[in-house]
């Protein structure tokens, strides 16, 4: 399955697994000293080297079969005539008036705090593939939200 991403979210995912890459020599080395102690059976240090190393391999890991399946969008393709991935929404809160702007992205991209909500998530699969005006429904713990799509930006 293809991971869709921006070019500016490869770019972190391959300066994290740059980041990541460049802890093995340490661990390695954090091996390397505890295996020199002696009896490995009751070593504590080595375990817990062994352990971080196995973490991290996993990490990397990951991130490469993230990279490897990733698709860089093409933001020059994008249009603002229906929601889709990358579009920035304005949508707003039928019951209460209450707007709010986010910018759906993939999975691995999503960051609440920058108001980047993955394609996934309940409020973005309601609004993709919908127009300025249109009141989408989204089923939320809380009970059924109605949303009024006011702005789709790039």
């Amino acid at each position: 399955m293809a991971n869709y991403i921006t070019q500016e979210g490869y770019n972190k995912k391959m300066e994290e697994l740059a980041a990541l890459e460049a802890q093995r020599p340490m661990i390695k080395q954090a091996i390397a000293e505890a295996r020199d102690k002696g009896d490995l059976s009751e070593n504590a240090e080595y375990d817990a080297a062994k352990e971080a190393q196995g973490m991290l391999e996993m990490k990397i890991a990951k991130l490469k079969e993230l990279i490897a399946s990733a698709r860089i969008i093409d933001d020059s393709k994008l249009n603002t005539d229906e929601v889709q991935l990358l579009n920035k929404v304005t949508i707003r809160n039928t019951a209460n008036g209450m707007t709010m702007t986010y910018t759906i992205v993939s999975e691995s991209e999503a960051n609440l705090k920058e108001m980047k909500i993955a394609s996934n998530t309940p409020i973005a699969m309601a609004l993709m593939g919908h127009a300025v005006g249109d009141i989408v429904q989204v089923k939320a713990p809380a009970g059924l939200m109605n949303f009024e799509i006011m702005k789709i930006e790039i």
